[in-house]
């Protein structure tokens, strides 16, 4: 792992991971089976495609946090790119470096580490830093604060993030669907205004966003560019 500049994690160790193998592959089948949500796929990778042509090098190690199941791993290496799928689930990240046809041709590694604690790794190690799905669940404006100040950190150049932009259309349907399915789930949506207060006070500019569907998803996919000082 001689490309990845580790460091020794200063902050809490993190919790036993909380998923099994055989959860995360139900969650893999399960998941964007819905034709909602396939939609949904198919859009944020047709912006991810997008925003890694216009802002990716030819080469380079590339941050997936929190990976996932790595839904989104190819769009690195079949631009032959490394990448490191990070997640505080052990069964996911070894799941991220096991998709795809690609992986057995790319440099992967994987790192098991929460966001909300700390990041392994040396300053600016990462070119591009990719979070997707995973803002709307943090609820605390500090708490984003810090982990932008992890981003900030690590990342050399770009950060994609995808946030929940306060929608009122997207708010009724899920609490009518928490009606429905009786859902524990609580998302976070916060206005462009907070969004694009907290990126700048952790050291980026918001270079672009992107609305997953204008005016009725509440999600945007956001290109932020480390500001140099």
């Amino acid at each position: 792992m001689s490309e990845i500049e580790l460091k020794n994690m200063t902050a809490s160790t993190p919790p036993p991971s909380p998923h099994k193998e055989h959860e995360v592959k139900e969650y893999e089948r399960k998941r964007y089976r819905g034709i909602d949500q396939r939609l949904v796929h198919a859009r944020e990778r047709h912006i991810l495609e997008r925003t890694l042509e216009r802002i990716a090098p030819e080469s380079g190690i590339a941050l997936d946090v929190p990976c996932g199941y790595g839904r989104f791993s190819g769009l690195f290496r079949k631009r032959g790119w490394g990448l490191v799928s990070c997640d505080y689930s052990f069964a996911m990240v070894k799941r991220a470096r096991e998709s795809g046809e690609e992986s057995r041709l790319s440099k992967d590694w994987g790192v098991v580490a929460d966001a909300k604690l700390g990041l392994p790794f040396k300053k600016e190690t990462f070119p591009v830093l990719l979070c997707m799905r995973f803002w709307h669940h943090v609820h605390d404006s500090e708490e984003r604060k810090v982990i932008l100040n992890f981003f900030s950190h690590v990342t050399s150049g770009w950060v994609i993030l995808s946030y929940y932009q306060v929608n009122a259309l997207h708010r009724f349907q899920r609490r009518f669907r928490r009606k429905v399915k009786k859902s524990p789930t609580r998302i976070k949506m916060i206005s462009m205004a907070e969004f694009t207060n907290e990126v700048i006070r952790a050291g980026f500019e918001c270079v672009e966003v992107f609305p997953l569907f204008r005016g009725i998803h509440a999600q945007h996919v956001a290109l932020l560019k480390k500001i140099r000082t």
